[in-house]
């Protein structure tokens, strides 16, 4: 076992998302948002060097003295598994680790409304799951994909920056997982063999560029279903970021292609729960309509708010909608709702009345 098992299990047993190793402190945990020290004296950076390049392989290390940072997965069995970034700073070497289970959680779990079950019906299209660093997109992803791989004869294709959750070869359906840097060069390069290599889902780490959106947009529209996240506040933000990520004269084409694609948004963000125990899952939720593709095509994504909110039979719910429902089910207190809302009015005669 190497040394900095014993810190990452520590804090795996604790219910950490997230472990520092970082020159000239202790080593340090994420749990429920706020950043921890473990008891222990700080790191010099010769420690933290030996730390690291102990859980590294020859090949890793070469990687990482060319790039001066790497990403990559570990996994300590019967504990966790943990995507891990190593990277050079102004003292020395230091490296984050996200904890992920092993047990894949499902929608009722994760607190997802079961509307997400029928967005992944969809034969083709394109689905987006946004929000935040830490605020469990990689997890929601990994529950679509063990959902359809439990319940569809799917063939599911992968590109991940690293390779997150495992999902299991004894199901209904077929996952192959690709990691960028080991198994394809780039999330732009593995979405062109997928084309060619009869996938019935696509799903992308993260929609990065332009050039991996339109590879995305094109295989929503030439049958696949494809499912990818963004790091984006809001439905309106996700389809503004991508239209706007491309130059003028290409964007009526992407508005068009995007209207014609979408199946939904689904944007996260976790909430420390009243008691301080646990955080817990504020959604906003869009469900690709004809009036929704519409004003895509129009440019008139600041309606999207308007027909999020007129459309509740389908579904679909604002952040603020989500968050005043967690706070009158006493999930979350007056003053988290307040903080996390867009529109602050409707919260602040709760706040003021505690």
């Amino acid at each position: 076992m190497a040394k900095l098992d014993q810190v990452l299990t520590r804090a795996a047993e604790i219910g950490a998302s997230d472990v520092h190793i970082s020159v000239n402190n202790p080593p340090l945990f994420r749990h429920l948002g706020e950043l921890k020290k473990f008891k222990a004296p700080p790191l010099t950076a010769p420690q933290t060097k030996g730390l690291l390049h102990e859980i590294l392989t020859q090949e890793m290390k070469e990687r990482f003295e060319k790039d001066l940072q790497i990403d990559f997965s570990y996994e300590i069995g019967g504990v966790a598994r943990f995507r891990a970034n190593v990277f050079n700073q102004r003292l020395g070497i230091d490296a984050s680790f996200r904890i992920i289970p092993f047990k894949i959680p499902g929608f009722e779990e994760l607190g997802l409304p079961p509307v997400i079950t029928r967005i992944l019906d969809q034969h083709q299209g394109l689905i987006l799951v946004t929000g935040a660093t830490g605020h469990g997109k990689s997890t929601t992803l990994a529950a679509m994909v063990d959902y359809l791989n439990e319940t569809k004869s799917h063939h599911i294709l992968t590109a991940e920056d690293p390779i997150e959750f495992v999902h299991s070869v004894d199901k209904k359906g077929v996952v192959n997982q690709r990691q960028i840097g080991r198994d394809t060069l780039s999330f732009a390069n593995a979405l062109k063999g997928a084309l060619r290599e009869d996938p019935d889902v696509i799903l992308i780490g993260e929609l990065r560029d332009p050039e991996t959106i339109s590879l995305a947009l094109t295989a929503a529209e030439t049958g696949h279903l494809v499912v990818g996240t963004m790091s984006t506040a809001s439905a309106h933000k996700t389809l503004d970021r991508i239209i706007d990520s491309f130059p003028p004269e290409q964007q009526n084409q992407v508005r068009t292609m995007l209207a014609d694609s979408i199946k939904g948004i689904i944007t996260q963000r976790l909430i420390k729960d009243r008691e301080g125990k646990k955080r817990v899952l504020a959604v906003e939720l869009m469900v690709g309509t004809v009036p929704i593709g519409t004003i895509i095509r129009d440019n008139k994504t600041f309606q999207l708010p308007s027909l999020i909110q007129t459309g509740k039979k389908l579904g679909m719910q604002l952040m603020d909608e989500s968050l005043m429902q967690l706070f009158k089910d006493g999930l979350i207190s007056p003053e988290a709702a307040y903080a996390n809302a867009l529109n602050k009015k409707p919260f602040e005669t709760a706040v003021k009345g505690k």
